[in-house]
């Protein structure tokens, strides 16, 4: 079975540096506080800034909540993360799918963001249904669209 990407873009007016620093290391300031996997919402999205870094949330009692991985870590171009949610939205470290961000500079100032969301065949049966729920507005096309509303807000 062969289940098509998740592909969303957007374009920011800033530099692919600030756009690649606001993805990585501020995630929790654009991430939908409705999209959490612990038991209570997250205080802030890590992503560690290396290649086999972790990728978690963290909420306000301090505690953790694992995502996936950093796969690839190269500034300010790509990044790759090991999405490592199942169908129910938990934590499963032996169901790995991808996510691939791509910062292209269009402009000495504007940055096109491109996502993908790949292998979602893994997901087996529930894969249809998870790659819609990706794939609409409560998923990868309503958080890029608060990513490119928080680049707006003043450094």
């Amino acid at each position: 079975m062969t289940v098509r990407p998740v592909q969303r873009q957007v374009t920011v007016e800033v530099t692919q540096e600030r756009a690649f620093a606001l993805f990585t290391g501020a995630m929790g300031s654009w991430w939908n506080p409705g999209h959490h996997v612990g038991e209570r919402p997250f205080a802030d999205v890590v992503v560690e800034p290396r290649e086999g870094g972790r990728w978690f949330e963290v909420d306000e009692g301090g505690v953790e909540s694992p995502w996936g991985s950093v796969l690839v870590w190269d500034p300010p171009h790509r990044l790759l993360l090991a999405w490592q949610l199942d169908a129910g939205w938990a934590h499963d470290p032996h169901h790995t799918t991808e996510v691939e961000v791509r910062f292209v500079a269009d402009g000495p100032a504007r940055t096109r963001v491109e996502l993908e969301h790949r292998g979602l065949e893994r997901y087996g049966a529930d894969a249809d249904e998870v790659a819609a729920q990706l794939g609409a507005d409560g998923g990868w096309a309503g958080l890029l669209r608060r990513f490119a509303e928080e680049l707006q807000v003043p450094a």
